[in-house]
């Protein structure tokens, strides 16, 4: 079997654009390049593609994370370059980083130690501009609604009715709750509003979601905005500005080709959070890369009960591709977080204790481990379970990870060391998933889309959260009425919860059962395809962490930048 190993320098082995795009069977006029080692593909390649058989499709989730996450891009790139090392052709399909997390707690999103995707610094920056493509459509779209009401213009907006926020993709939480309009005299309606993440827009969500530029132009224009003042739904289409937003997005509609620090293809695309929206890079990145690749590697934002179950239900749903196999990725310093011993807070380096081996906790917080997989085997999909090993940690932890994962069900469980090895160290992990991807299976979504709004709310809380019960609150209850009323209610329900717990409550860690979900509101994404609920205190503009990661970012007399990755 085609092995790749690292340079004898032991830096990454690229190559320019045009030899890895060549190397996947695509011409000139499949892509185009954006400097040496970057790319965007074109419209219609996946109609192009159409003729050719499926790749395997794994999806790569993880456990309730600490705030500094738990390796699982690093394993996706590490699994995709050992899968490559094995003979297979191998495409990875990631997010794009946001802004929001590059400059605040977790730096950037593009890998690192040994299995990086390049170029690092453009992916965690600028990029090819898509995050800003998105933003850019987010406020036209704001300040089209402004003019609109200003000009006293028909269908007319009650401007109590506007759910529609602008968009930074930055964390800046003194723009989460603002009163715009306050020019004198006034040139636009003086009322409450807020900014979103970009990353938590539903701009990007549709970009993710969107299947082609004509699927892009109606979804947004089934975007809906806000209410007349007789309660009819007041759509994009209406407001006449869908095509200059479609304007806007035709290029970020576009996947990205990058490539791992291997020279393995990556399709880097759109950027909708985990435990805000619905996590999951684009379904045009995975329509090509499924044509391309022998295995294609897809990551999921946070856990199986964030960014998972809505890959499952929301992304394959809308897609109509069904995933092979399942990879959850799991840590000791994780587990033993949920045993509840350990004081941990966002923005602060872990305590030393938890990086200490601690047999008692790791079995204590492994009831988190037992119950993703749970979550997992409700969608009857292999599951390999990948332990994410850092250099300090005990073997006889990881050894007793391995064997909960097995008495579990788990079809493998396999130690991984691809930070420090690269795809050398998650070659036993691709295996493993080859194996596992062969397997026939019985995929299926959790609930139907007919099943009533609140029932749907609650299938998800009860058997993927454990919750005893669901409470609407009073604002939850009434637009959960009025969108079933105007014909909104067979859509797929996309929640915003805590990453850190399984329940809506940070602080409630392992297994938590018998708790109450509290939903606090629930939101419209017409456009997107599903209903958003809120719970707990969950917020689509956070804050800054005291000590940002943006304070070790400079850059070197010779313009390189450092501190990023």
């Amino acid at each position: 079997m085609h092995r790749i190993t690292p340079s004898s320098s032991g830096g990454p082995i690229l190559r320019d654009i045009d030899s890895l795009a060549k190397e996947l069977g695509l011409g000139p006029g499949d892509y185009d390049p954006y400097g040496r080692l970057k790319a965007k593909l074109v419209h219609g390649l996946a109609d192009k593609l159409a003729d050719r058989p499926l790749a395997k499709y794994i999806g790569v989730t993880a456990i309730n994370p600490t705030p500094l996450g738990e390796g699982k891009t690093v394993t996706v790139i590490g699994l995709a370059m050992a899968l490559s090392q094995l003979g297979h052709t191998t495409i990875g399909t990631l997010r794009e980083p946001s802004l929001a997390p590059v400059f605040g707690i977790k730096g950037g999103g593009a890998g690192g130690g040994n299995c990086t995707l390049e170029p690092q610094s453009d992916i965690n920056l600028h990029f090819t501009g898509d995050m800003h493509a998105v933003t850019s459509a987010t406020n036209l779209l704001a300040s089209i609604i402004d003019n609109h009401i200003a000009r006293r213009k028909i269908p007319e907006i009650n401007p109590k009715t506007i759910t529609w926020k602008r968009a930074l993709d930055l964390c800046d939480k003194g723009l989460a709750h603002i009163i715009s309009g306050l020019d004198q005299p006034p040139q636009a309606p003086l009322r409450e509003t807020g900014f979103d993440l970009t990353a938590a827009s539903e701009i990007m969500a549709i970009l993710a979601l969107a299947s082609d530029p004509r699927d892009l132009r109606l979804r947004l224009g089934r975007i809906v905005v806000g209410m007349t003042y007789d309660r009819q739904p007041v759509t994009v289409e209406q407001l006449g500005c869908a095509g200059a937003m479609a304007a806007l997005l035709i290029d970020a509609l576009r996947p990205n080709l990058v490539q791992s620090c291997e020279a393995t293809p990556f399709l880097v695309h759109a950027g909708p959070f985990g435990n805000i929206a619905h996590g999951n890079s684009s379904i045009i990145a995975d329509q090509i890369a499924l044509r391309l690749a022998d295995y294609v590697v897809t990551e999921s934002g946070f856990g199986a009960d964030c960014g998972a179950e809505k890959f499952f239900d929301i992304k394959c749903r809308t897609s109509g591709l069904q995933p092979d196999a399942e990879v959850l990725v799991c840590t000791a310093r994780a587990l033993k977080l949920q045993s509840g011993l350990f004081d941990v807070h966002p923005g602060r380096p872990l305590p030393p204790a938890l990086l200490e081996e601690n047999l008692e906790a790791l079995h204590a917080g492994a009831i988190n481990l037992r119950a993703h997989l749970d979550i997992i085997q409700q969608y009857h999909l292999p599951t390999v379970v990948a332990i994410n090993a850092f250099p300090d940690d005990s073997e006889r932890e990881l050894k007793e990870i391995q064997k909960i994962a097995l008495e579990q069900g788990a079809a493998a469980a396999v130690i991984t060391r691809a930070f420090s090895e690269g795809g050398e160290g998650s070659l036993a992990l691709a295996e493993a998933v080859v194996e596992a991807a062969a397997q026939p299976n019985q995929f299926q979504y959790l609930y139907p889309l007919e099943m009533p709004i609140a029932e749907k709310i609650e299938t998800i809380a009860t058997r993927i959260y454990g919750a005893a019960s669901v409470e609407f609150e009073p604002q939850a209850r009434r637009r959960m009425q009025e969108y079933e009323q105007l014909g909104y209610g067979d859509l797929p329900i996309c929640i915003a919860k805590t990453q850190y717990s399984l329940s809506h409550d940070p602080h409630l860690l392992g297994r938590p059962t018998g708790f109450t979900f509290p939903v606090r509101d629930l939101r419209l994404s017409a456009g997107a395809g599903f209903l958003y609920a809120l719970s707990g205190e969950i917020r689509t503009m956070p804050g800054l962490p005291s000590e940002p990661a943006a304070l070790r970012i400079d850059i070197d007399d010779s313009g390189n930048i450092i501190g990023l990755h």
